[in-house]
């Protein structure tokens, strides 16, 4: 074979493989996708970090490398206000909405996670310990039930003794929280943030995830409306933000993959 020939050779067996490389790394993006404009504003100061996953605050949790269902078995997550006040104590509430779904929330508040006592110290680098009222429950939405939101709120306890009847104790679907956070004259919240995921087996289907008002304060919770690292290679990180909400218009849903 000619020097020519085998050049030519060459040529288009390298043209191939970066063919083929090509091709399965786009099949290999993961996309993570911040929440849209409606949903963003509860986003204000704290940070949630999973394993693998990193901080998933104001984001939808992507269906790559099977984190709908890894974030269903993880213990509890990492959750930072950087901005806490080291000589003052927290609580940390942490609740779906959209329980059993968000087209029919009958369950709503489902609390997951509750705690007093959180040192300022240790809220401020994401050491969550305290005075466990509620213990973590990880995410589980049901099958066919659509995206949920899982809401992060943390509060200045200022010398409160909090804690939860007896009755409420038994369970953790239908909680009156409104009425936890009256009860104890908790207003309005020093950080929040919230993210989404879905049934793992399930394709993200289109739908307006809006309804979420800046302010969890009592109000708040009772107005919001009853609406529908690396593997065995590097993988590609997308972040993807939502189109802007054109003035004038109602909010637009997910930019669905």
């Amino acid at each position: 074979m000619g020097w020519t020939m085998r050049l030519a050779t060459a040529a288009l067996l390298l043209g191939l493989t970066v063919s083929v490389t090509g091709e399965e790394e786009d099949n290999d993006v993961c996309v993570y996708e911040a929440l849209p404009d409606n949903d963003a504003v509860l986003c204000k100061g704290l940070k949630v970090f999973y394993p693998e996953l990193g901080n998933i605050g104001c984001m939808i949790v992507p269906e790559c490398n099977n984190y709908r269902q890894k974030i269903t078995t993880w213990p509890e997550p990492i959750v930072k206000f950087p901005q806490a006040l080291e000589d003052a104590a927290y609580i940390l509430v942490m609740v779906d909405p959209d329980a059993p779904s968000r087209s029919s929330p009958k369950a709503r508040f489902w609390r997951h996670w509750l705690v007093s006592d959180i040192k300022g110290t240790d809220m401020k680098i994401g050491k969550i310990q305290g005075q466990e009222l509620s213990p973590y429950q990880p995410p589980s939405p049901p099958a066919h039930s659509g995206l949920h939101r899982y809401q992060f709120f943390v509060y200045l306890q200022e010398g409160r003794t909090i804690s939860l009847p007896p009755k409420e104790n038994k369970t953790r679907g239908s909680w009156k929280m409104d009425k936890f956070l009256s009860h104890f004259h908790l207003t309005e919240p020093e950080a929040s943030t919230q993210f989404m995921t879905q049934y793992y087996l399930d394709a993200l289907s289109p739908q307006n995830p809006g309804g979420v008002s800046s302010g969890p304060s009592p109000s708040f919770l009772t107005s919001t409306p009853p609406l529908p690292g690396f593997g065995s290679r590097w993988r590609s990180v997308v972040l993807r933000a939502p189109l802007p909400t054109p003035p004038g218009s109602a909010g637009l849903g997910i930019d669905c993959r």
